[in-house]
């Protein structure tokens, strides 16, 4: 019986735990599992050329020699010894070879060692669980390369980016690595509203179901909800910042023709943190709604109870007034005593029916 009792518990009164979705420590050292299916694709295109490469072993890279060739390195799973690896090669400093092998941060953005730097999450909406699953990624912008760091690799959001590298002419490829490094952050950011979209139709069933009729699941559904939206804001406000912050750098990475789309990316980040911001308001509309049903069917439940309290007292005043030990009493041996009593109780009630109905009590 206690055994389903927490799994009802769980159910109603939500699918994600508080401290979970509010605990973070960088002081922690990282718990990071072995990555399953680590790999490293290598996307290497100019003007005039495309080629794709998947190696297995990171040891075998090498940094790019030829500036008009630009290399995108996607490395899937986050193994310690694979990315100081890459680190080596690359001239990656400690400090952000930390930050890539840590969890749970903020999104920040770095400029070390002719190296750009950011750190963010992608986030993916689970459609089993309704909730927002978010995964770090890292990216490291050079001269003719970036390097993006995954942390899985079944799933991204940069299918359109690899479309546009393969394609003769497209900007990606008539641009330098700095356009490659915005395209980045714009899929992720882009994602973002979908993810968003999601939770919006989840609201708006949500605000059906507590017009129609409110429970305690309802309840339970909207403090997931809060939590969803908790998770949601703490990754994507930190980004706005982290875009004004590339913006405003003095980085020879990123060039003069270039800082008009990161201004782009910043006005997307802008909408993406006010729409969260509406939908933490809707959600603190619908705890209202939520709690001004209940009072309503509280007091429609308490109006009844009350009418027909009114409409019982003079049929127990009668019973009451004839219940007396009395020898003289009204009617007492009258023949038509006993119709006459139950005919007062019935039309009193009817009347007093007939007054409430005009005065619209009910």
């Amino acid at each position: 019986m206690g055994k389903k009792k927490n799994s009802i518990k769980k159910l109603v009164f939500g699918k994600k735990e508080s401290r979970a979705v509010l605990k973070v420590n960088p002081t922690v050292p990282p718990q990071r599992p072995l990555p399953l299916n680590a790999k490293v694709d290598v996307f290497t295109y100019s003007r005039e050329s495309f080629s794709f490469e998947r190696i297995s072993n990171v040891s075998t890279l090498k940094k790019p020699e030829n500036e008009l060739n630009i290399s995108w390195i996607n490395i899937y799973g986050l193994s310690k010894e694979e990315v100081e690896t890459v680190s080596s090669i690359f001239g990656i400093h400690s400090l952000i070879t930390e930050d890539i092998l840590s969890i749970g941060q903020r999104p920040k953005m770095d400029d070390l060692n002719n190296l750009l730097f950011c750190l963010l999450n992608m986030l993916f909406y689970n459609e089993e669980s309704c909730t927002v699953d978010p995964e770090q990624i890292s990216i490291v912008l050079g001269k003719n390369f970036v390097l993006t760091f995954q942390e899985e690799g079944e799933r991204d959001v940069f299918s359109v980016v690899r479309d546009k590298i393969k394609v003769p002419g497209s900007k990606i490829r008539l641009n330098r690595a700095d356009f490659l490094f915005y395209s980045i952050l714009d899929a992720i950011v882009d994602h973002y509203f979908v993810v968003m979209e999601k939770l919006g139709d989840n609201i708006e069933t949500l605000e059906d179901e507590i017009l129609r009729f409110s429970n305690k699941e309802s309840l339970g559904k909207i403090n997931d909800m809060r939590k969803e939206m908790i998770v949601l804001k703490r990754n994507i406000a930190p980004v706005r910042e982290m875009i004004s912050s590339i913006i405003r750098s003095d980085s020879d990475m990123i060039a003069e023709n270039t800082e008009k789309y990161f201004k782009d990316v910043y006005d997307h980040i802008i909408q993406a943190n006010d729409l969260s911001e509406n939908y933490r308001d809707l959600l603190i509309n619908l705890q209202d709604l939520y709690l001004n049903n209940v009072n309503l069917r509280l007091n429609e439940v308490m109006k009844v109870i009350a009418i027909v309290t009114c409409l019982m007292a003079p049929a127990a005043v009668i019973g009451g007034i004839f219940g007396m030990n009395f020898d003289r009493i009204p009617l007492l041996h009258n023949q038509w005593g006993f119709y006459i009593s139950v005919a007062i109780m019935l039309l009193v009630p009817v009347a007093m029916v007939i007054i409430f109905k005009k005065r619209g009590w009910f």
